[in-house]
């Protein structure tokens, strides 16, 4: 097992890993940058270490300094989280050739997975259900026009180099090819630096099903089920389940072995997961492979038992899986909402400031996986997300119930969150039913925007006296944190967090 982790991330997953290393009675090791200096990760980890300014391309996304500083202070492996480098096939083979265990999957998995047409060529040579399309780049617009007649419109034309929206277009008939063709392979190369693009059919209302992989550098396979991520904001996750109301014990038995078939194909270690779009009649095709620990995976946690953070870490340490799938079961539900510091009455725009107000909920089957506290500045650097509400019930019912409760009970103050729009959601037929899709927040919520969506249950007066409680209990400290307080000064991290 290792003695030393840098964990190559900031924010809630960079606690998440750190509770898991302690668990494990190994030495954490956070980075920040100028930004971050006074962030949660920096104080709850063992050691900490200045990474570069506010800039992720200068500090979180900066290849070569992480790698220095893993070796200069004796590192045994970089656990990466997700999104920075945690998908970058060359900072895993970078990592690897310094000596360094990285806690994932090998560089050349995730380069075959990363890829995307390369990935479908992959998946269909391996009998996983693609989306009909190109398995290769379109060459200009006149192929394209080709393939997207013959495939038949609507079409979607993808990034083959990455994903999350960016390069995405939809084209409803060939007098759109042009100028859509155009838009995403501008889009594709400023978001990944590759401007490849290529087509699939348009599925109509699709669910988002992924399912949740674990593999052994020994050849062993499990897949933890199946999760719901269909209720989606611009091609981000909103709200994700585990698992899917729609799916049944025969497609699940299907969509599950077609997971593991994939991971297979690539010789896939670690865990990693297998997106799929399905239709009403319950026919998958493969999306993608996210090469890397999921944001939504405290809700498989919560379904299975299986702490996937610490068989991550485990697995990258050449341990064996001692899990078979025969010993895992579904039992109950797990619900997460994801709260953003978002003005969703203002177009979904981030908020930032200082958070002056952060009272937790908890109670019965509530988690709450967070990286704020009354210290913390959220800044315009990065992604907007502070915590995740987890909810677990008995049945979905429960788990439904008691999300509300834990959502109305979680407080934060010093910027706008998207908390009560979840009110909302929560509460429509459609969620409740099961019958929603991919298009579930662009045709039902979307159209009551702005301000339209409130059911007018907030409490201003108690909000304003929470903030001001806040705030004189800031003015009592009176005192500010300088960085000399901060870097590897682990009798100070331990008193502040006690």
């Amino acid at each position: 097992m290792f003695k030393k982790i840098l964990i190559a991330n900031r924010g809630e997953i960079a606690n998440r890993i750190i509770k898991a290393c302690s668990e494990l009675d190994i030495i954490s090791v956070a980075i920040y940058s100028e930004a971050d200096k006074n962030a949660l990760h920096v104080r709850r980890a063992d050691e900490a270490y200045f990474i570069g300014p506010s800039p992720a391309n200068e500090s979180y996304l900066n290849k070569e300094k992480i790698i220095d500083l893993a070796k200069k202070i004796g590192a045994d492996a970089i656990h990466p989280g997700y999104g920075f480098l945690s998908e970058n096939s060359e900072f895993i083979r970078m990592v690897e050739e310094a000596g360094i265990t990285f806690i994932g999957p090998s560089s050349q998995s995730v380069k075959m997975m990363g890829e995307k047409t390369s990935a479908r060529r992959l998946m269909k040579s391996h009998n996983v259900p693609i989306v009909p399309g190109t398995t290769e780049p379109i060459k200009n617009v006149e192929e394209g026009k080709k393939s997207a007649a013959e495939i038949g419109y609507p079409v979607m034309l993808k990034a083959a180099a990455g994903g999350g929206g960016k390069g995405m277009r939809k084209i409803l008939n060939e007098d759109d090819f042009e100028s859509s063709y155009s838009q995403a392979k501008n889009e594709a190369l400023k978001a990944f630096g590759n401007d490849d693009v290529y087509l699939e059919k348009f599925i109509e209302n699709p669910k988002h099903i992924e399912v949740q992989i674990l593999a052994d550098k020994f050849g062993n396979y499990i897949h933890l089920f199946e999760r719901e991520c269909s209720i989606q904001r611009r091609h981000q996750k909103v709200i994700e389940e585990a698992p899917s109301i729609s799916v049944d014990d025969s497609t699940r038995k299907k969509i599950t072995t077609a997971a593991v078939n994939a991971a297979k194909a690539c010789s896939y270690y670690n865990a990693g997961t297998i997106e799929f779009l399905m239709d009403k009649k319950k026919d998958f095709y493969f999306l993608e492979m996210n090469t890397r620990l999921q944001v939504e995976h405290p809700v498989t946690e919560m379904i299975t038992g299986v702490d996937i953070v610490k068989l991550q870490i485990k697995i990258a340490s050449c341990e064996r899986l001692t899990l078979k799938q025969e010993d895992l079961k579904i039992h109950g539900h797990a619900i997460e909402c994801r709260i953003y510091a978002e003005d969703v009455d203002n177009n979904f725009a981030p908020s930032t400031g200082k958070i002056i107000h952060h009272k937790l909920t908890s109670g019965p089957g509530i988690r709450i996986d967070y990286g704020i506290d009354l210290m913390s500045q959220v800044s315009i650097y990065y992604d907007s997300m502070l915590a995740k509400v987890i909810a677990w019930g008995i049945d979905r019912d429960e788990a439904i119930v008691r999300i509300m409760r834990a959502l109305s009970e979680y407080q934060i103050s010093g910027v706008i969150t998207n908390t009560p729009s979840f009110t909302w959601m929560l509460k429509q037929k459609t969620f409740l039913d099961g019958t929603f899709d991919i298009n579930f927040l662009e045709n039902e919520f979307f159209p009551l925007l702005p301000g339209k969506w409130k059911d007018g249950s907030t409490n201003d007066a108690e909000e304003i006296a929470a903030v001001l409680g806040a705030l004189l209990k800031l003015q009592e400290r009176g005192t500010t944190l300088s960085n000399n307080q901060i870097t590897n000064n682990n009798q100070w991290r331990k008193q502040q967090y006690d």
